[in-house]
């Protein structure tokens, strides 16, 4: 099962860096787009109801990126699910585009919701989840969230108003790659536990490697019958999958030249 994961998570893998290339000086947020690889892989390819035939269907799962700058993620899986064209790549960050670099709510191409400040993301989800609920409608509402977009309170107002009103069909997945645009997550914030936190707040909560398919696939498909929203604390490297990448901030948002691009390729071949 996981097979197939792997092989779209590494064709988005190499989308990203081509895709971010491409955008030259404009320069992308590549280091949380590569975090997050694996998670967006196993939700689009195995768990969510989610295609190029009914993304637009009221019953389609929801999937709504709250890390918006890690938008390449999002873009590039699009685009391997053939709901974007990989030719529209190519217009990332170019005048008149419909690929910025945070995602601008466009049904047409399957982009659910606009974000820019980070911290909304889960509000517009607990919505979003009380939407589908009072229409009857099954369906399950995932959103990626950073851990550095931990520290917004409005994350936490969120969380408190989907544990009161029992949405069990919310997910919350947190990308804990532990870093975020000015530094290392717990020096700008500290967390301590953020699972210990996720549960306080009155959510089933999980904690799993945000880089492993199988752990992911028990964790995303595993029936929550508590009655609470689900949160999933990922547990990821920044940068993934590309030696000079990870762990290294400098990528949070940096210009990948044509040198450093044909390293990259050469890596993930």
């Amino acid at each position: 099962m996981s097979k197939e994961v792997e092989i779209f998570a590494k064709k988005i893998r190499r989308s990203i860096l081509k895709t971010a290339h491409e955008a030259g000086s404009s320069s992308a947020h590549i280091g949380g787009a590569l975090s997050s690889v694996e998670i967006v892989s196993t939700l689009f390819t195995k768990v969510m109801n989610y295609n190029n035939k009914n993304y637009n269907s009221p019953e389609r799962d929801r999937f709504i990126l709250s890390k918006g700058h890690a938008c390449l993620v999002y873009y590039c899986a699009l685009a391997e699910l053939g709901i974007i064209p990989y030719e529209q790549l190519k217009t990332f960050e170019k005048s008149e585009s419909d690929l910025l670099g945070h995602p601008v709510k466009n049904k047409k191409i399957g982009i659910e919701f606009s974000n820019g400040s980070l911290g909304m993301g889960l509000s517009l989800s607990v919505g979003v989840s009380i939407a589908c609920r009072k229409k009857n409608l099954t369906n399950k509402i995932y959103v990626l969230v950073g851990d550095g977009e931990c520290n917004e309170g409005s994350v936490w107002e969120a969380a408190m108003s989907a544990a009161h009103f029992k949405l069990d069909n919310l997910i919350v997945i947190i990308d804990r790659n532990n870093f975020q645009q000015t530094g290392k997550s717990d020096d700008i914030m500290i967390y301590n536990d953020l699972k210990k936190m996720w549960d306080s707040f009155g959510f089933f909560t999980k904690e799993v490697d945000g880089h492993s398919i199988n752990q992911l696939l028990d964790a995303l498909k595993k029936n929550n019958t508590s009655g609470k929203p689900t949160a999933i604390i990922a547990n990821t490297v920044k940068g993934k999958g590309i030696s000079f990448t990870e762990n290294d901030n400098n990528w949070h948002h940096a210009v990948l030249t044509k040198k450093m691009y044909e390293k990259a390729k050469q890596e993930l071949e």
